[in-house]
């Protein structure tokens, strides 16, 4: 469905010298499109002569930077980040002026995918028009006597610490959103806004038309109206996936020579147990497609179907930036939408060529111009997805497709975190336990022994590419051997360079390859970009060589060890003494 909205907004001084009004609405276009648009309405308290000013820098400080939060953030969290620090400025401005100088309301609408997002602080209004029926969506912060009513107990720049008031809810075609300062529905009675909504005026004829009647109505104060009508929605938000997901069947298992939505089955690509992959076709235009879906068995398993849901949407929201080139691009199917899908599945564009795991299996030496470039083709993906908040988790050299087109893919983003993942997701200890890194296992890595596991993020996604780099480089060899799960002794060596494998490698490389993957978190590359950086800069300003680890840090237990071999060397020696020198 098409994101269509019509708007329209007055914002009039009425009888006062100055408008201290504010509103503002903007719709996602190009690369943010896909975080919808955002309209809000700002009423400034003119106690210290600046009211007009915090009314108009929140406005347009909120509708311009919540475009420039991380898509992957739920639509609160970014309101809540953007309004906080608006707060925080005009506070500490306020704290050093007294009276305030400028203090103002906020009533922010998001309408992304099929939800609205309320943001609301002080006595601005929200309501909502659906089948001929309004809801007001906000709650004014104003002191409960009546003779007070306009003492506001909330407003941007009053406190330190704002709480800010959200609301949720389905955005369905044909909603109406109004925004309205207290100018006009402190004139204006419930049953006469509604009496103006049901008469079908367009946006900008309504928004004149609210301020017309508060006028008549006697309002002194100034007068603004804001009203946003939806037409249609634009693509699902993760909720909207989950939802998806658990209310569609689960495919059966399919043969060679099965339609599915027209899409003919050409083979079973892989079968993990969780999830099968099928090489699909369409009759039509003989374009091939990897269609993923969830194993019959894990049919009734609803968080196996949230995660699904949740690959799909962290796929989504990956195709609009730098990255969309290296990942797998996710279709919609069929054209007439999800709904009429037979099933709950996800729909890949098929590459031709093969994973670098293959590869390697297939041919282990690889050139090292092929290598770098291959490696840095990863970097730069890992970088936008890292700037995103996303962590893949499973990067490894299956899971890095080599199109023929010579382009570095980066595959299977089921376990990858974006922080609304959901809980089984985050608590699963997914991965491949040899290109993990060592912390993520509890009490097993180089620290001491009872240390609780570090969660995933964005340098264990570096720690597997340092590892498939090693591999890349050392013939196939891994740096610490093949992990076993809880394997701890694995750790207790530091790796040899790739060169003693392949003397091909220049030691410049080998200074970036252990430093990539060395056993102490803290020696490691802290970003992709400083690792791109090492391998651009190459010969030309190297690494310094990596310290080879003490004995006392490789193995904490070393000490205690010696001391017992010691011990009981001395106690051989001294019963030797006594049973068999002469006395």
């Amino acid at each position: 469905m098409s994101f269509d909205l019509e708007f329209g907004f007055v914002s009039l001084p009425g009888r006062k010298s100055e408008n201290e009004d504010f509103a503002a609405l903007v719709v996602g276009q190009g690369l943010e499109r896909g975080r919808g648009a955002i309209a809000a309405i700002a009423d400034g308290v003119s106690t210290g002569g600046f009211g007009r000013e915090a009314a108009q820098t929140t406005v347009t400080t909120l509708v311009r930077d919540y475009f420039g939060t991380p898509e992957t953030w739920d639509t609160t969290v970014a309101l809540d980040r953007v309004i906080s620090a608006q707060n925080a400025w005009l506070a500490g401005i306020n704290r050093r002026r007294q009276p305030a100088l400028g203090l103002t309301t906020l009533t922010a609408l998001v309408l992304r995918g099929q939800t609205y997002t309320v943001a609301h602080v002080g006595d601005t209004r929200a309501y909502l028009v659906r089948g001929g029926e309004m809801q007001q969506l906000t709650v004014d912060h104003v002191m409960p006597h009546t003779d007070l009513a306009h003492q506001l107990t909330r407003a941007v720049g009053l406190d330190e610490r704002l709480l800010v008031d959200y609301s949720q809810g389905d955005l369905q075609s044909g909603d109406t959103f109004v925004l309205l300062s207290d100018g006009v529905h402190g004139s204006l009675p419930g049953r006469d806004i509604l009496g103006l909504l049901a008469q079908g005026l367009a946006p900008q004829a309504l928004s004149e038309a609210l301020v017309k009647a508060a006028l008549r109505s006697g309002s002194d104060d100034n007068l603004t109206a804001a009203v946003v009508r939806v037409q249609g929605a634009l693509e699902g938000t993760l909720q909207d996936e989950a939802r998806h997901a658990l209310q569609q069947p689960v495919l059966p298992l399919l043969k060679v020579g099965d339609m599915v939505d027209g899409l003919e089955v050409l083979a079973l690509a892989a079968d993990s147990g969780i999830h099968r992959l099928y090489q699909v076709r369409d009759p039509l235009t003989q374009r091939r497609y990897a269609l993923k879906s969830l194993h019959p068995q894990r049919a009734h398993d609803p968080e196996e179907r949230q995660t699904l849901a949740h690959e799909a949407w962290v796929a989504r929201r990956m195709q609009g930036g730098s990255a969309a080139g290296h990942l797998a691009r996710l279709n919609d199917w069929p054209p007439q939408g999800p709904a009429a899908a037979s099933g709950f599945y996800l729909l890949y564009d098929w590459y031709d060529g093969e994973t670098l795991g293959a590869l390697l299996r297939r041919q282990p030496a690889l050139p090292l111009p092929q290598v770098l470039n291959l490696v840095t083709q990863a970097l730069r993906t890992l970088a936008v997805l890292h700037r995103q908040g996303v962590v893949h988790r499973d990067v490894k050299p299956d899971n890095l497709h080599l199109g023929e087109d010579g382009v570095l893919r980066l595959l299977d983003l089921g376990v990858a975190l974006s922080g609304r993942e959901p809980a089984a997701t985050r608590e699963l200890h997914a991965g491949t336990p040899s290109y993990m890194n060592p912390e993520q296992w509890a009490g097993h890595g180089p620290g001491p022994a009872g240390l609780k596991a570090q969660a995933p993020d964005a340098g264990s996604d570096l720690y597997a590419l340092g590892v498939t780099l090693y591999q890349l480089l050392s013939l196939g060899r891994l740096p610490y051997g093949e992990v076993l799960p809880y394997q701890s002794g694995r750790y207790h060596r530091d790796p040899q360079p790739p060169s003693r494998h392949n003397p091909l490698v220049p030691i410049w490389l080998d200074h970036v390859a252990l430093k990539a993957v060395a056993r102490q978190r803290a020696q490691r590359f802290e970003t992709a970009e400083e690792m791109l950086l090492a391998l651009e800069r190459g010969a030309s300003r190297p690494l310094s060589a990596p310290v080879a680890t003490p004995l006392i840090q490789r193995d904490p237990t070393a000490v205690w060890k010696i001391a017992l071999v010691v011990s009981a060397l001395f106690n051989a020696a001294l019963v030797y003494c006594l049973l068999f020198l002469p006395r």
